[in-house]
């Protein structure tokens, strides 16, 4: 499926094009008028553009901090007449939209929570008719891509041209590494589906944690997307929320520094030559290992008829646990990560499992009729 949006483009917002890459950052949360005038007054120095602040925090529970709501607006007007930046803040009802408009926020987003639900996404469509203003998308708090679009899409219906997509990671049960898994092949389905779509990545919230700020903003880059928002606070010791993913104005403005910017493409016919020439290999290998895993597949039906023959169930436990260990270490052997071949395996278990229920079923269905 691919994405069939109407977007101008996002330009006029420094969201696209020549301001590659966008950089939004300010803090977590707007506590008082002088933390927020501080914090903007460091990353004005550092070179920004785009000031957010969380005026509406929605929280996992009750009783956290939850925002200083709409008495917060103003201070960032101040920062708009004070630094010239344009100013952001996440929206999640219709209210929050009205508020937003009538004190001139440039640049709205969709909180994930809000985009995963289709009723409250269609309310804020509905409040932005007749209003093009740009608008950013987050990833829904699960991994469907569809969801994702689904959200843009009815923005888009709605009139709204100047449409973004925000990348803050994904809810998993149990992460070891970070607050949010990245999942990074969602973004690139999304960017896929629609090219011209910019896609912004969260850091902070995809980390959990400002050391890691700097890798993850490194990545996206190299993934091409389009540019980075990043919580910064003037003290983040003593922030009201989130204290442990956000940077300091002086620590933003170093890892803005030490970024390394590619090119999408180059103009060298040398890298050209050399790029398609690998390339054909790749295609080579993967004409190769689609061959063999249609002969593993031959196997596993072969497997499955066995199975129907002697009344064995098609899904063997054991046999499946002692199969991706070894796997695991044949894949180490071969300098191969963990998480690929699990999820490589996994993969290639599930089809098999699949062909051999099928198998059975339609082995069943056929003496049914005989």
């Amino acid at each position: 499926m691919s994405g069939k949006l109407n977007i101008t483009g996002l330009k006029n917002s420094g969201l696209k094009d020549n301001q590659k890459p966008v950089i939004i950052a300010g803090p977590c949360s707007a506590e008082s008028e002088e933390q927020v005038m501080q914090t903007a007054a460091g990353l004005h120095e550092a070179g920004v553009q785009i000031y957010r602040a969380g005026i509406w925090k929605p929280r996992t529970r009750p009783g956290s901090f939850e925002g200083v709501g709409s008495i917060g607006l103003p201070w960032l007007t101040k920062v708009k007449e004070t630094y010239g930046m344009q100013i952001a803040t996440e929206v999640a009802n219709v209210k929050h939209v009205y508020e937003c408009l009538k004190n001139g926020v440039d640049i709205i987003w969709i909180g994930a929570r809000t985009t995963a639900n289709p009723f409250a996404m269609q309310d804020i469509a509905d409040a932005v008719k007749g209003v093009d203003i740009p608008i950013l998308v987050k990833n829904p708090v699960n991994s469907d891509v569809d969801l994702w679009m689904g959200a843009l899409e009815r923005l888009n219906k709605a009139g709204i041209t100047k449409l973004g997509a925000i990348h803050r990671g994904f809810s998993v049960y149990e992460s070891k590494m970070y607050r949010n898994e990245p999942i990074w092949q969602i973004p690139i389905e999304l960017k896929r589906r629609i090219p011209e779509l910019p896609i912004i990545c969260d850091p902070s919230h995809i980390t959990g944690n400002s050391d890691m700020i700097a890798s993850v903003s490194q990545k996206a880059l190299d993934l091409d997307f389009d540019g980075l928002m990043i919580e910064t606070h003037i003290n983040p010791s003593v922030a009201w929320s989130d204290k442990a993913q956000q940077v300091t104005p002086t620590q933003f403005k170093e890892i803005k520094e030490n970024l390394i910017l590619r090119s999408s493409e180059s103009n060298s016919n040398v890298f050209e030559t050399q790029l398609q020439t690998l390339r054909s290999e790749i295609d080579h290998v993967d004409s190769e290992l689609l061959s063999t895993l249609k002969k593993r597949m031959d196997v596993s039906s072969a497997i499955g008829l066995l199975k129907k023959q002697n009344n064995v169930t098609a899904l063997q436990v054991s046999r499946w646990e002692e199969m991706i260990k070894e796997r695991i270490e044949m894949g180490e052997a071969q300098g191969l990560s963990n998480d690929f071949i699990n999820d490589l395996y996994r993969a290639v278990h599930r089809e098999s499992i699949t062909l051999q229920v099928n198998l059975m079923n339609k082995i069943e269905a056929e003496q049914k009729k005989a």
